[in-house]
């Protein structure tokens, strides 16, 4: 874990979102032993989202960040908001059965209005900004597309999809690349770093302790801890709490060792371009929308609030960073956007995302009185908020909607701790071949 955190820590410092980030608090690292009714592990996201549901409820909430608010996955993102799960619905059909597939379905949907209600009532300006399309590069890939957009509607009432043939979609997007597009208008995209420090804010206005620069070395369940309640150990202090709440994306493999068996770290990797003005802006993406292709190995894009092009894709599932980040991210926009040769590139940044092996989200429970919260596959900017909904609901005794996810069997990759990675880029090669076909 060491590893990752030293390879982030080089990469966010090229960050777009940290240069355009709003002034944030600090917070001071925890010392001596604490007391709380939860304590929880993790300061993006998912985390300040439970913090935020169990101050609603009265509880007693300390939050501790290895880092900083924000610091990890979800400051760092594409920053988009999306209906659903990067597993699709079929493992929840095939484990589950429709109609608990169909809640988990609507549960996402709840997610994007969760997202929107906080931006909204604690006044958060991250440039939210709705529309996602999906795309396709093959007639194959299209005709996958409009058959899933088909799906959709016909089994799950989804009516904010619309389906474009190769002259529609190259109405919209300035590109000969894709032959297909589904236009979801009901998602969107933002700032992912100034919401959740936003959310930061709106936490420590509710009550919620916060403290960075507290990784955490160790968490006991009461079982172990004693005296009734669990103890979560870092460098300087400790807290003790009737419930522990893990929310810590890659970096909780040292403190949970069996949890980071079934996740596996990708890099994933985006650019900033310089600002293109507004005109030349929307005449890449007419509509503004954020963009997706279909691709096992996609590319990603949205346009920001100030008129840049942020380019996203370019995976690593070996945790090494490509070299000369900026140049290989360039070409892969460029193969899109041809006309944007003359465009400097300002940044270029990355960070790791917690894929499963299924690409469902993992939630569960380590003990009865410790829960985490992982998997979100680069699926995460609107699930995260609801699943620390979702966590918060558990702990204070209904665990309906928490518990339909514990449901889903997952398994650990394969390998081993050795051969694990290599095993994955192996499959991931294969993958890339498949995308050419």
């Amino acid at each position: 874990m060491m590893r990752l955190e030293q390879q982030a820590q080089r990469l966010i410092e090229n960050s777009y979102y940290v240069d355009s980030a709003q002034a944030a608090p600090r917070h001071v690292p925890l010392q001596g032993e604490v007391q709380a009714d939860v304590c929880i592990v993790g300061g993006g996201l998912a985390g300040l989202s439970a913090a935020l549901e169990l101050r609603k409820r009265g509880m007693q909430v300390v939050l501790l960040e290895g880092r900083h608010i924000g610091w990890g996955a979800s400051g760092r993102n594409g920053g988009q908001a999306l209906a659903g799960y990067a597993s699709e619905m079929e493992p929840f059909e095939r484990q589950l059965g429709a109609k608990s597939a169909h809640f988990a379905w609507e549960m996402s949907l709840d997610a994007i209005r969760l997202l929107r209600e906080r931006i909204a009532q604690y006044a958060i300006d991250c440039d939210w900004t709705p529309g996602v399309m999906s795309v396709a590069v093959t007639p194959k890939k299209a005709r996958a597309l409009h058959a899933w957009a088909e799906h959709m509607q016909r089994e799950y009432g989804y009516t904010h999809l619309q389906s474009f043939d190769a002259q529609q979609t190259r109405s919209l997007i300035a590109s000969k690349r894709y032959c297909a597009a589904v236009l979801d208008d009901f998602g969107g995209h933002l700032h992912p770093l100034n919401y959740t420090l936003g959310l930061g804010r709106a936490a420590l206005n509710a009550g919620v302790v916060l403290h960075e620069q507290s990784p955490v070395i160790s968490v006991k369940p009461a079982a172990q801890a004693g005296g009734g309640k669990a103890q979560v150990q870092t460098a300087q202090g400790s807290v003790r709490a009737r419930h522990v709440l893990l929310a810590g994306n890659v970096q909780l493999g040292d403190v949970a060792p069996r949890l980071s068996r079934r996740i596996m770290p990708v890099g994933t990797y985006i650019i900033a371009t310089e600002a293109l003005g507004a005109q030349r802006a929307k005449s890449l993406v007419r509509n503004r929308a954020c963009v997706c292709d279909t691709q096992f190995v996609l590319d990603y894009y949205r346009l920001t609030g100030d008129d840049r092009l942020l380019f996203g894709g370019r995976v690593s599932y070996s945790t090494a960073t490509p070299r000369d980040l900026a140049a290989t991210m360039r070409r892969s926009m460029l193969a899109v956007y041809p006309q944007l040769s003359d465009v400097k590139i300002t940044h270029a940044w990355g960070g790791f995302v917690d894929i499963t092996m299924n690409r469902a989200p993992d939630f569960g429970r380590i003990a009865p009185d410790v829960l985490y919260l992982q998997g979100f596959s680069g699926h995460g900017l609107a699930l995260t908020g609801m699943a620390g909904q979702l966590a918060a609901e558990a702990i204070a005794g209904q665990a309906e909607r928490f518990d339909l996810f514990t449901r889903l069997r997952h398994k650990p990759f394969p390998g081993g701790d050795l051969l694990r990675t290599p095993a994955l880029v192996l499959g991931m090669l294969w993958y890339r071949l498949r995308d050419l076909v």
